[in-house]
């Protein structure tokens, strides 16, 4: 059994949800990464958890390996039924 988790996809987006999708895209040169589009529903649980994203992501000095990272991508993809 496969669990039904809620996500939000960046066309869908509205209100508030909309100018933080405008402003993933221009971070990030047009994408909206799909762990945003799990968080997305609830927008509490979304800004703390977009800092920590960017956090161990995004920077440098990042603590999480480049392997840790596109495990990390991997798993959220298949969640979100992204594409192979």
């Amino acid at each position: 059994m496969v669990a039904r988790i809620r996500t939000v996809a960046p066309e869908e987006a509205r209100g508030l949800r909309k100018l933080v999708v405008r402003l993933l895209r221009r971070q990030t040169g047009g994408m909206v990464p799909g762990i945003f589009q799990v968080l997305m529903p609830d927008l509490q649980v979304a800004i703390p958890t977009c800092w920590l994203y960017g956090y161990l992501n995004e920077r440098k000095r990042s603590p999480l390996s480049k392997v840790q990272r596109e495990m990390l991508a991997t798993v959220v993809n298949g969640l979100i039924g992204g594409a192979p």
